[in-house]
């Protein structure tokens, strides 16, 4: 009884120690290595085929995110209304460089997070609605097949942008940098303004 004690005092010391230690950078730096690791080589090759250049957006993203709109101008491309779908088509077609990079980096994460998580919602309802993917690939929650591409992946990998979006990149980022150099910025005007003799 007294090692059992012991065994769960010990447990209890550590995770006391090890929770303040890593509470602050740990957990928002290790949800944007595993986006990084997962999802950003995904997002990045899917991004580069929707660009003939750094400013030329593809005819090919226009089937990859409007094709109801390009069916209905009878395949051309340059028929398509920019309201709503071209608009639709750039913001997906950038949104797809830009979200996963400002992740990574920790900068406007929270914003970022947020994009992203409306990214893959439009991206799976997209596959759904207008690719027609069948059932085994929509898959269904609280089954006990966790493979399916849509409801189970994407779920997955709303996860760690989830925990960014409430809690932040964390110490390791852009985000906290900014933030440091603005603090201190604004402590030097309010000390400057305090000094002032015209203030």
């Amino acid at each position: 009884m007294t090692a059992a004690i012991a065994i769960i005092e010990f447990y209890r010391r550590t995770i006391r120690r090890m929770e303040p230690m890593l509470d602050r950078w740990f957990l928002g730096l290790f949800a944007r290595l595993v986006f990084l690791a997962v999802l950003v080589p995904y997002y990045l090759n899917s991004a580069l085929t929707k660009f003939d250049g750094p400013f030329s957006i593809s005819d090919g993203a226009y089937y990859q995110i409007a094709l109801p709109a390009v069916d209905a101008a009878g395949g051309d491309v340059s028929a398509v209304s920019f309201f709503p779908w071209g608009l639709t088509v750039f913001l997906g077609s950038y949104g797809e460089i830009i979200l996963p990079l400002l992740l990574v980096v920790g900068l406007f994460t929270r914003i970022a997070a947020l994009g992203m998580i409306a990214f893959i919602a439009v991206q799976s309802l997209t596959d759904i609605l207008v690719h027609n993917v069948d059932a085994g690939t929509i898959g269904a929650l609280f089954d006990r097949f966790p493979d399916s591409v849509i409801l189970d992946q994407r779920l997955l990998w709303i996860f760690p942008l989830a925990y960014l979006v409430v809690k932040g990149a964390g110490m390791l980022s852009l985000d906290k940098l900014l933030c440091t150099i603005w603090t201190k910025r604004m402590a030097g005007h309010e000390k400057g303004g305090r000094l002032s003799p015209t203030a």
